[in-house]
């Protein structure tokens, strides 16, 4: 565990930076004298929509990278082997299917947003560069982080083309960007100047074989490879389509569409953020996951899924709680528009959605590297039948709250479908006596400090309910000895700062 430990922590860290960083694009944002509530709101659907294509478009290559490259590094010099080469294949066809569809159903596109969400319309076309970009990089991440080079990757994607975005906000403000038509225009090629720049950092460190024929170990395994990445393509597209739903459909049924997706998109930001270090542990999990299956090793996959479940819901729940007792405050601290008070319940709910999804573990990726990885499919498809009309009525009738109502039930639906099935099929669960022990610490907690500040507002007030939350959070996760990993991480710590 030292090794996922590791990165795990490196790349939370990167994460949690480039955080940061966006954090401040969203104050930026949302601020009342800067961008539009429209105009927030559209750069939020270009993200969904591009989320969605890159899905489409990327025909099962990072996972076809997951799971077959011990096969690969085991039987091939690394000159000879073709795994990238073919990964990369895939993800041109896909882009190209993706552009010629795009053009295909453009009509229909128009049809369906051009009343409530003319300024997407507009700009429609210029995803198709946005989805280029980040469909490379994420084949090219899913090589590097089997290369074990998930922290460069991390910060390009999490820290760097957020500092990119954050350029362009203040070239836009400053006028140097002379108006929102140019921003996007811009904003399409951020994700393909970190594709290139990943790129080059491989072909910099020797780590990337572009090997031609294909091999014969590619001709010999064609069979399993075709199988497994068209379910595994399958299932995970389905989950996409079911995370940005909720962002393609406000634009199209709810008046004032990108007003309302701005308010909506600015409480899913927050909650995003609690989801930092998923990130980091799927990507240092990744590999050790595959060998472990490889070598029917159990041991090694229980652990690896209990201690990803505390670890993620200590991280998501401090943050949670951290932003439930300052959602309002900070609002009309920061001088942010007074319609996103409105997007408080929706924070919650969206939190708690983002909670439940952490505190069960890296369980999707336990599934897709096992034996029974057309579950994924099957319970992606789960997911879409519930979520689908869930979304669209409760949207319908309770504008964004309703939205994120939906995806509260079906997320924990999903969940607990794939809880029963790894613990019936392989006797793995993610919780131990310490996740009860969590759940009521920062229960108590976050309610406690909520009531205590709840008439007072200011940045003294921010500062003040802040550091006595983390303060009394710290203390309790360390005292209670939650997580197995923050001990030794401490000890590590201490033993590099005082060794003689």
């Amino acid at each position: 565990m030292s090794s996922i430990r590791k990165q795990s922590i490196l790349s939370t860290l990167v994460i949690y930076g480039g955080f940061g960083i966006g954090l401040l694009n969203t104050y930026l944002f949302t601020r009342k004298d800067f961008f539009t509530q429209e105009e927030f709101g559209l750069y939020n659907a270009f993200i969904a929509i591009t989320l969605l294509l890159v899905a489409v478009g990327n025909l099962g290559a990072p996972y076809f990278i997951y799971k077959f490259f011990p096969y690969y590094r085991d039987r091939l010099k690394t000159e000879k082997n073709d795994q990238l080469t073919i990964a990369l294949l895939l993800g041109m066809i896909g882009f190209a299917l993706l552009i010629f569809v795009g053009q295909l159903i453009e009509p229909l596109i128009i049809r369906k947003y051009v009343t409530n969400s003319p300024l997407l319309i507009q700009f429609f076309n210029w995803i198709y560069a946005l989805s280029g970009g980040l469909l490379l990089f994420n084949i090219l991440e899913a090589w590097g982080w089997q290369q074990k080079e998930s922290v460069f990757s991390n910060f390009l994607k999490e820290g760097f083309w957020r500092l990119i975005v954050l350029v362009l906000i203040i070239l836009f403000i400053n006028g140097w960007i002379v108006n929102f038509k140019n921003f996007i225009q811009l904003f399409s090629f951020s994700y393909i100047i970190i594709g290139l720049l990943l790129l080059g950092y491989l072909y910099i460190k020797k780590k990337l074989p572009l090997s031609w024929p294909i091999s014969p170990l590619s001709n010999r395994l064609k069979k399993p490879i075709l199988h497994y990445t068209s379910f595994t393509y399958a299932g995970t597209l389905i989950f996409v389509i079911a995370q940005v739903f909720d962002s393609i459909l406000i634009p199209s049924v709810l008046q004032n569409a990108l007003a309302q997706l701005a308010i909506y998109s600015l409480a899913q930001n927050m909650a995003s953020m609690l989801q930092a270090p998923q990130r980091g542990i799927i990507a240092a999990s990744m590999e050790p996951l595959t060998s472990a299956w490889k070598e029917k090793d159990k041991s090694t996959l229980l652990r690896i899924y209990q201690r990803s479940s505390i670890n993620l819901f200590l991280f998501g729940a401090c943050f949670f709680g951290l932003f439930v007792i300052n959602y309002q405050d900070a609002i009309l601290t920061l001088d942010l528009k007074p319609a996103f008070l409105s997007g408080y319940i929706v924070f919650i709910l969206l939190g708690l959605t983002r909670l439940i999804d952490m505190g069960t573990g890296i369980n999707s990726q336990i599934i897709i590297t096992s034996p029974r990885w057309r579950f994924e499919f099957t319970s992606g498809i789960l997911l879409l039948l519930c979520m689908l009309p869930l979304s669209y009525f409760l949207t319908l009738s309770y504008g964004i709250i309703g939205t994120a109502l939906a995806q509260l039930i079906s997320i924990t639906i999903y969940n607990c479908i794939r809880l029963l099935f790894l613990w019936y099929k392989f006797k793995l669960q993610p919780f131990t006596h310490a996740t009860i022990k969590a759940m009521l610490l920062f229960a108590i907690l976050t309610i406690s400090i909520h009531y205590i500040f709840a008439d007072q507002q200011g940045w003294s007030s921010l500062a003040g309910r802040s550091i006595l939350y983390l303060v009394i959070a710290a203390t309790g996760v360390y005292f209670l000895n939650l997580s197995p990993d923050i001990k030794q991480v401490i000890h590590t710590i201490n033993k590099r700062l005082f060794k003689s």
